[in-house]
């Protein structure tokens, strides 16, 4: 008996995307997930472990990795599969972590000796990974492939100049600028009037790095343990109690490394973290000609639009990977929640309407009020890693590294990010409401220059 054949799948075009008209054919997941296997959820400790981390991201499981490889006992606890949240689902570009403020708004709010200390830890944020990876044996696409940030408006390319200017000088970051007469050598889009470019920025595959961490941390002897929200944190007398609905765990310590996904059980980093959303699509497979054409730099990309766009060709494989924020009117399983960054990526490269799109997805980033990230112990002795505003991949692994050293008590465990107050607000409780109707005056003054 002969099998029916499996029915062609017919993807949309960008252009039916921009205009809302999708119907079927898009997975709703991300791109760095094909490559992934799922595994059965691991059992829970038996016995009481010396550190419980919450959160199985890029902070979670190097911070498991650093103090398992130092001798301690570990599980990690994740509410899903492990890394479902945004250390699977974001772009992959890795920057110094410093991308939030000029350098000259960063001296006026640290002065100069401060500034240039949280400038210089960042660059080595993005030295730390590289290393980590090339020590670890982790296959995951990593390279130095630069960043070009095009500039929306005349104004922005000269602001730009003078960043980066700065950058240099207070420390030592390699730059260049792109007029736009040449920016056709970096990219094939008429949209920007020049651009910078950052060349030791880098780019990884962000769901195999996360395969490769979770694989070391398994051989070290950690648990990572899916499918088992915190529902509570209680202080016991020799530590922590972690409820789940799979059962408890007992700690001696505990680290919450959940950033933008961060729970109810602990309401000192619920006050003081924004989830934030952010979204992504990838094309189909594309000639590996036309994607070469229209990014002929091989970079990463972005703009200096307040509501910015983040691109990239896919590492694996002949696809653009375009990335925003989320649209907030419609569910984010629905396409036309999508719709917005199609619109973006025409207006980047017109020449690309008629290009299937094959997935969509979404994630949260966990912003803060001071748009810093954090590190450091709560009131109750829980300590954290978390708030990278949007810049995780180097943020996440060296934070996570820097938390478990803190927890031991090592010297190496020092950090600029560590003396920064960390805020809340009286209206915490309201924010993530508040979000859309931000992004929504953002756009606004994006699109009329005010």
């Amino acid at each position: 008996m002969i099998a029916d054949p499996v029915p062609p799948v017919f993807l949309p075009t960008l252009a039916d995307l921009a205009r809302g008209r999708v119907r079927s054919g898009l997975t709703m997941a991300p791109w760095w997930w094909e490559p992934l296997d799922d595994a059965p959820p691991a059992a829970l400790p038996g016995a009481p472990v010396d550190v419980a981390i919450v959160g199985s991201g890029f902070t979670g499981l190097v911070a498991a990795l650093t103090l398992l490889r130092a001798g301690r006992s570990v599980t990690v606890l994740e509410a899903g599969r492990p890394g479902f949240g945004a250390s699977t689902r974001n772009g992959g570009q890795i920057g110094s972590g410093n991308q939030k403020f000029r350098v000259k708004t960063l001296i006026a709010m640290m002065g100069q000796t401060k500034a240039e200390a949280l400038l210089r830890e960042g660059v080595a944020m993005l030295d730390h990974i590289e290393a980590l990876i090339r020590d670890e044996g982790i296959a995951c696409h990593f390279t130095r492939c630069g960043r070009f940030r095009g500039a929306m408006r005349p104004a922005h390319y000269e602001a730009m100049a003078r960043d980066m200017e700065d950058l240099r000088r207070h420390a030592g970051v390699a730059s260049f600028m792109v007029p736009r007469a040449a920016q056709h050598a970096e990219i094939a889009s008429d949209l920007f009037h020049g651009g910078s470019v950052l060349p030791d920025d880098a780019s990884l595959h962000p769901g195999l790095y996360h395969a490769g961490l979770l694989d070391r941390v398994q051989a070290a002897g950690g648990i990572v343990a899916g499918q088992a929200e915190v529902v509570a944190l209680r202080p016991e007398a020799r530590g922590f109690t972690l409820v789940t609905p799979r059962g408890r765990v007992q700690a001696r310590d505990v680290i919450v490394a959940t950033n933008g996904y961060t729970q109810h059980f602990d309401s000192y980093t619920r006050r003081r973290i924004v989830p934030v959303g952010s979204a992504l699509i990838a094309t189909g497979a594309l000639p590996p000609a036309r994607i070469a054409a229209l990014t002929p730099g091989g970079r990463m990309y972005g703009n200096s639009a307040r509501v910015f766009s983040y691109f990239r060709a896919a590492p694996d494989a002949p696809r653009l990977i375009w990335g925003g924020r989320i649209g907030h009117n419609a569910a984010q399983t629905d396409p036309r929640a999508y719709a917005h960054l199609a619109r973006d990526l025409l207006a980047t490269f017109p020449q690309m309407a008629d290009a299937p799109v094959s997935h969509a997805w979404s994630g949260r980033i966990g912003y803060t009020f001071d748009e810093f990230p954090h590190l450091g112990r709560t009131p109750a002795g829980v300590h954290y890693a978390m708030g990278y505003c949007g810049t995780g991949v180097s943020r996440a692994t060296w934070f996570g590294r820097k938390i478990a050293q803190q927890l031991m008590g090592a010297a190496e465990g020092a950090s600029e990010f560590s003396d920064l107050r960390f805020p809340s607000h009286p209206f915490a409780a309201l924010a993530p409401a508040a979000v859309p109707f931000v992004e929504q005056w953002y756009r606004l003054r994006d699109r009329f220059a005010f």
